[in-house]
């Protein structure tokens, strides 16, 4: 069976992010979306550097770059290629459920900033997961490759607080060691680390229930 259409699919989703990062970027630069509410405006270098420490940023990279991976082969497959394809489902998904509960009230934009925000906070974890449920490739995911695929979300978790400790700046409400002290914050970054994981495991289970996507041969798990 042809995979014309899993390559359409997978090629509007890795453009639809590319566009919203790289709008997003050149926000950034201009100094309309600064990041942060307060204070003086940071330079731009270090605008750029708090960017792409947003785990919605890298989120949206990893959907980019696994897309266009499955666009030129979509039915790719590998060890590491697995792990990231999880982690990119997995974390898009996180990225929209998180966002839409917990950050979305405090949000307060216009113009451009709130298309861009829309863009890689609700419609790319839609299409993404989307794809992945309709179009695969499949099978993928197997329980030896959820603990591995946790390994970003972790470094991810050390990264924020050990920059947030040197810098006093956190992308997060949730992650600011100085509004909640270091308990609250790691337990909030076991939390999402557990919902990561939570939701691999769904999409396993999802993923046996559904067997090969169209276009596919069995693969050995």
């Amino acid at each position: 069976m042809s995979h014309g259409g899993a390559r359409a699919w997978h090629g509007a989703v890795a453009l639809v992010a590319l566009a919203a990062l790289v709008v997003q970027v050149a926000l950034v630069i201009s100094g309309e979306s600064v990041l942060v509410t307060d204070g003086p405006r940071p330079s731009t270098g270090t605008r750029l550097v708090r960017f792409v420490s947003y785990f919605t940023v890298q989120a949206n990279l990893l959907v980019v770059i696994i897309s266009a991976g499955l666009v030129l082969r979509p039915d790719r497959d590998g060890w590491v290629w697995r792990v990231l394809r999880i982690d990119g489902v997995v974390g898009i998904a996180v990225t929209g459920i998180v966002h839409w509960f917990l950050l979305r009230p405090l949000l307060d934009l216009n113009g451009a900033s709130y298309v861009t925000d829309k863009l890689l906070h609700v419609v790319v974890p839609l299409l993404a997961v989307a794809g992945w449920w309709a179009f695969g490739p499949r099978p993928r995911i197997s329980r030896g490759l959820l603990l591995p695929a946790m390994a970003w979300p972790a470094a991810y978790m050390v990264f924020t607080l050990a920059r947030g400790a040197a810098t006093g700046w956190y992308p997060y409400p949730f992650v600011d060691v100085g509004l909640h002290g270091y308990p609250a914050v790691l337990l909030a970054g076991v939390g999402v680390i557990a919902l990561l994981l939570g939701i691999a495991a769904l999409l396993l289970v999802v993923e046996r229930s559904l067997g090969p996507a169209p276009g596919d041969k069995p693969c050995a798990q």
